[in-house]
Formats: structure tokens, C-alpha cells, sequence
């Protein structure tokens, strides 16, 4: 089955074709057979396609909207020109996987996009007003362009639902949470969840002995407290604000910083939190830029101090998260970084796991310098008493995993 895996931001539309079958699954065989990124959706866009074996096309067009970016996608694909495997007209595509950041406590797990579906996902609005209204777009656009196809929503939300009400309420009065749903749900969900589906096929274990700590790293961050192959706890709460530092967002926070800033600063509360989500983390703090790559080379090249400052409350943070994460989950069997970041700097893997002796964490270095780029790779030392890990995420193959499933009514097994 051809599945088109679908990302839609408020000006931006991501997408990948995955190639897949439940033996594809069974033994990693999926195929991705194109991918590619319109940003600036609105105006004059940036266009990356690429199909499988070629080189990719970069170009810039004047694009209207969500429905008008996947027009072009579409035209693209059936282009003689392009040859992707195995797609010659849109009939080609069987079905199609949207990722939905915001699922609430109704929205558990991936499901077939109906109109209870859509009034559903409407509904989690006020929780995620920045994500979910884009994610609509390009189900609405999605929908208009192919009538008839199979479209399922993935969410983000999902692999946190088995919280605890301990790890998932916060500490203020109980009816604010019986009628607001005012608690923790945790992002970056389909990412922690291919990581820790990833180091269970490493290990050739089963789902139930995956107890292990994920980090996904990138301009957003999140970690995730894996316990028996289920989400335990996680840094993001109600909205992706919460947890870690981030490239622009504050992460934790004291929450009387808004009301100081309302009053002294005369700042709206929309303000106020335009600098939390937009002004703040990295970018705040260095004054430069949210780019890791660029603060290291600052703090490298010309010994900035507050590019250094950025690198380490940033990665200060990540060795807070995982501290309390070892506490709660009593010990862990691995440490696995993933996203932009994580994946790709050892510098600042090596700062997050400084000083953690006392736990018996040891990374190889020549390893951990090795690790830019890789698929998977363990960068721990021998006598590490926790393994360390660097997996790459790949969440769009979850989606269209999960799609798969769904359409042809096949219970998830991971």
C-alpha cells in the first residue's frame, strides 16, 4: 500500500510517500519512495521535493494555501518526470496519514478520520491553537482533493495517555481539571514511541522489558520516562510550552513570570506568551539565534559567553529531566537521544550526561563523536552500568504504519 504521510503547520506542509504491507512491517522492509517540505505557505513558498534515487528539486513558487501546496505536491508525483516507483496517477495513492498534534483524553490512539472525528479534533482547539487548526488544514485539503480515500489521524498526544493521574494532574483545584481538562498530555509522542519500538528490536526484547529514558532533542525538546514499554511520564504538559529548554520556547517556568510581566512590563497576556513560545529558550538566552549548530560554532570560534550560556542551562535542563526520570523509573536500562540535536551534536550529548558518575553513565567518546548522522548507534562505554543510545527518529513511518493498520482493521502491536 502506497501511504501518503501528511504534516501540516500554519504555513508549511511537510509530506513523505511510505511504501508498505504488514510483511514490510514484520521485517523493516517499508520503502520511502518521496519526500518533501513547502514552507511560507501564503506568499512566495519554498519548495524541497525529492523522489527516492534523485537528486532533489528546490525551487520557489507563489502558493495560496494548504489545498493549493498539496495541488502541487500532487502534480508533482504524477509527473512522468519525477519517476517515483511505483506512482504513476493519484490512484496510485491508497490512503493517507495526517499527523494531529492535539488528541486530548478522547483521542487515544490513531483512528479513521470521519466527521466525529473532525468535530473531535475541533474540540481540542482551545488545548492546541497553534497545532491543531494547521493539522485541520491538511485534512480538510487532504479530504477535498481525495474524495473516497482512507485518511487517519496520528496523535501526538497518544502515547502518553497511559500516564498515571499522579504524573499527569497538576497541583491546582480538581474541578478546574473536570472542566477544563487543564493537565499534562505530552507531545513528541510518536517519536517516543518509535524510539522505544527501535531499542526493543535492538535488544530483541519484548515490549514489557523496554524500560529506558528517550530524549528527543531539536528546536522543540520533550524527554520521556519509558516504564515496561509504556509512557510513565514526560516533560511537555497541556500545550509543548512545558519541560525542556527549547530553541525559542522557555520550558519550565515560575507561572507568577507572567503576572510580574503583565504588571511591570504593561505586556499583554498574549504577549507575554509570544515571548515564552517564540523569544525565549535558546534565542532568548544567546541573543543570537536558535540554532545549536550556530551557538556551538559561536561559543567555539569566538568564546561568546552567552551562546555559552544558551548551550549549557540548555543542556543543564536535559540532566534535571534525566535525574528525575532515574527516580521515578528506579533506575533505567538506556539513555536514548533523537531530533536535530540529538542525533547530530556530540557536544552536547557529552554535556547532558557530564557529571553523572554516581549513576554509572559513561559515554565512549570516540563513539559519541562518531555518532553524527548514524541510523542507530550504541555510544556508551563498556562499563557504562546505563546504555546509551543514539536512534534517529522517523515518525512519519509510525503514520503511515499506523495507517496501514488502521485501514485494513489490524490491532497495533507496537
Amino acid at each position: 500500500m502506497n501511504i501518503l504521510v501528511l504534516n501540516c503547520g500554519s504555513s508549511s506542509l511537510k509530506f513523505q510517500i511510505i511504501q508498505t504491507d504488514l510483511e514490510a512491517i514484520k521485517n523493516d522492509q517499508d520503502k520511502m519512495l518521496a519526500k518533501g517540505y513547502i514552507e511560507r505557505i501564503g506568499s512566495q513558498a519554498i519548495i524541497t521535493l525529492q523522489a527516492t534515487g534523485h537528486p532533489p528539486l528546490r525551487t520557489a513558487e507563489p502558493i495560496r494555501d494548504h489545498k493549493s501546496a498539496l495541488q502541487y505536491v500532487l502534480k508533482w508525483i504524477t509527473n512522468p518526470e519525477t519517476k517515483i516507483e511505483g506512482i504513476t496517477d493519484l490512484t496510485d495513492i491508497h490512503a493517507i496519514g495526517h499527523r494531529i498534534v492535539h488528541g486530548a483524553e478522547k483521542l487515544k490512539k490513531s483512528v479513521l478520520i470521519d466527521e466525529n472525528v473532525i468535530d473531535q479534533i475541533e474540540d481540542c482547539i482551545p488545548l492546541a491553537p497553534l497545532h491543531n487548526p494547521p493539522n485541520l488544514k491538511g485534512v480538510y485539503a487532504a479530504r477535498e482533493v481525495f474524495p473516497g480515500i482512507p485518511q487517519v489521524a496520528v496523535f501526538d498526544t497518544a502515547f502518553h495517555s497511559t500516564m498515571p493521574e499522579e504524573n499527569y494532574l497538576y497541583a491546582i483545584p480538581y474541578q478546574l481539571y473536570r472542566r477544563f481538562k487543564i493537565r499534562k498530555y505530552g507531545f513528541h509522542g510518536t517519536s517516543h514511541r518509535y524510539i522505544a519500538y527501535r531499542y526493543r528490536k535492538i535488544k530483541g526484547i519484548e515490549r514489557e522489558q523496554v524500560n529506558i529514558i528517550t530524549l528527543h532533542l531539536g528546536n522543540g525538546c520533550s524527554a520521556c520516562a519509558i516504564k515496561n514499554g509504556f509512557s510513565l511520564d514526560t516533560s511537555m504538559g497541556m500545550t509543548p510550552l512545558e519541560g525542556l529548554v527549547m530553541g525559542t520556547r522557555s520550558g519550565d517556568i515560575d507561572p507568577a513570570i507572567v503576572e510580574f510581566l503583565i504588571h511591570n512590563e504593561g505586556s499583554s497576556v498574549d504577549e507575554v506568551f509570544n515571548i515564552l513560545n517564540k523569544r525565549s529558550g535558546l534565542l532568548g538566552i544567546s541573543g543570537l539565534t536558535n540554532d545549536m549548530r550556530d551557538l556551538l560554532e559561536e561559543e567555539r570560534e569566538h568564546q561568546d559567553r552567552r551562546a555559552s550560556l544558551a548551550i549549557n542551562i540548555f543542556c543543564n535542563r536535559v540532566k534535571k529531566y534525566i535525574g528525575a526520570y532515574l527516580a521515578e523509573l528506579n533506575g533505567t536500562d538506556a539513555i536514548c537521544f533523537t531530533g536535530g540535536i540529538g542525533e547530530n551534536s556530540p557536544e552536547v550529548r557529552r554535556r547532558c550526561l557530564s557529571n553523572l558518575d554516581f549513576f554509572g553513565i559513561k559515554l565512549d567518546d570516540e563513539l559519541n563523536e562518531k555518532a553524527v548522522g548514524v541510523k542507530e548507534m550504541k555510544i556508551s562505554a563498556p562499563d557504562s552500568k546505563i546504555e546509551v543510545y543514539v536512534i534517529a527518529t522517523n515518525e512519519e513511518l509510525l503514520i503511515a504504519r499506523d495507517t496501514l493498520r488502521v485501514v485494513l482493521n489490524v490491532p497495533r502491536i507496537w
